[in-house]
């Protein structure tokens, strides 16, 4: 059964109008009436290339209708083998044909104006809600959250988005010149998420690119960094302390970066000679990794060899693949293929929890419900390459999983790969 912990779906932009408050439609058409303007900046940035661009939409034209009609799109998942799926915004990731209202997808930040900011935020999740009720046993939708606004009123979106039938909750990665995250304004949105077992997710997109210049370089060495930020403000303040039903994701953002962050935090936590000096981490009971294990999640879209290699360390259950569709730095439209490549010698029960069930744990699937999709749709262990007796490739990674995090089963180095 596979779930993929990361798509987008997003209505053509000016389409959005039925779902925006009227009190601001004149920003909306100027908003849009911008579109030329940004498109162009993206192309002089780098960030987007012409010549990919029209082959892109030549090549797929069809396909990426799916990321606003249900029909199209349930076709796209099941040639992908995805009974399932998490819902981000903004479909079309080359032009940005598919933007929410002011901007407010995956360029949520916290610097944004907060009542154009919760204005587009609530037209996108009206059109999601309707959305995924079409087969809401195949479609978990994330609600935009301008969480650097009025906490009252996040709290009431929280609870509208809810009641809507929308399962996750998407924040900014970067909150700018608002209150970090440790900031105990933010103790109700947290404790409304937990309560309405909605996870909080960030999304890789935002950054300063007015610090970038044109050097694309910087922007794609930094953008899965701001996402993953707000993961050690939770935690270092007491946020996971406080809120034990809180869960928190981090998309797109691979996780070959996490294995060495744990190190690194567990170690100061548990006296290491380097943070001898400092104080005692008053907000925590237990070291950084058991909260991890207990409360976070890394969307880890089309994940890869090198990642699966650090799983021990990272957490099997930590682990959320995900497609992307439908943009191009996914593994649509031949996700099939790209699963074989990468999971082929992964032991069945561990592929069976990366690629599904630990997501359906997190966004509350009904298993039951999807079983049936799977079956039908695929793939099958025997058609990603895993053999039936799986004897052979659970000793290759016995070292590694016997190792798993070093630091903490008295073992100086990694063990990554089989052996």
């Amino acid at each position: 059964m596979i779930i993929s912990s990361d798509c987008h779906a997003g209505l053509p932009t000016e389409q959005y109008r039925p779902y925006l408050d009227s009190a601001f439609h004149r920003e909306f058409d100027e908003f849009l009436g911008q579109r030329d303007a940004r498109r162009e900046e993206a192309t002089r940035l780098g960030v987007r290339n012409e010549a990919f661009a029209e082959k892109w939409f030549h090549d797929h034209e069809e396909g990426l209708k799916g990321g606003w009609d249900v029909g199209r799109r349930l076709k796209e998942l099941d040639g992908d083998g995805v009974a399932a799926e998490v819902v981000f915004p903004d479909a079309d990731a080359v032009d940005s044909q598919t933007a929410a209202p002011f901007g407010v997808g995956l360029g949520l930040s916290g610097d944004q104006d907060p009542a154009l900011g919760m204005a587009g935020a609530r037209a996108h999740n009206r059109w999601l809600a309707e959305f995924v009720s079409r087969n809401p046993e195949r479609h978990c939708g994330v609600a935009l959250l301008p969480i650097t606004g009025e906490p009252a009123e996040v709290v009431a979106e929280i609870h509208r988005a809810k009641e809507s039938g929308l399962g996750a909750l998407m924040i900014p990665s970067m909150w700018v010149d608002k209150a970090p995250y440790h900031d105990r304004r933010y103790d109700p949105v947290w404790a409304a998420a937990a309560e309405t077992a909605m996870p909080v997710v960030t999304h890789s997109g935002a950054a300063p690119r007015h610090e970038y210049g044109d050097h694309l370089g910087i922007y794609v060495s930094e953008v899965t960094w701001w996402p993953s930020r707000p993961l050690w403000f939770l935690l270092w303040s007491g946020v996971f302390e406080r809120h034990p039903g809180l869960r928190f994701g981090i998309a797109e953002s691979g996780c070959w970066w996490l294995p060495n962050q744990l190190w690194f935090m567990d170690r100061l936590y548990l006296g290491a000679h380097g943070g001898k000096k400092l104080s005692p981490f008053a907000e925590l009971t237990r070291p950084p990794s058991e909260y991890l294990d207990r409360q976070v999640f890394i969307c880890a879209t089309n994940t890869k060899r090198r990642e699966l290699a650090q799983r021990y360390e990272i957490g099997v259950d930590n682990i959320l693949w995900g497609s992307d569709f439908p943009h191009p730095e996914g593994t649509w439209p031949h996700t099939r293929t790209w699963l074989k490549n990468t999971f082929h010698d992964i032991p069945v029960d561990e592929t069976r929890r990366m690629l599904g069930l630990a997501a359906a744990d997190v966004f509350g699937f009904d298993t039951a419900r999807l079983a049936p999709i799977a079956h039908r749709i695929g793939p099958t262990p025997a058609e990603l390459g895993q053999p039936t007796d799986q004897a052979a490739v659970r000793a290759s990674w016995a070292r590694s999983r016997e190792v798993g995090r070093h630091w903490l089963t008295g073992h100086d180095f990694p063990t990554l790969g089989v052996s």
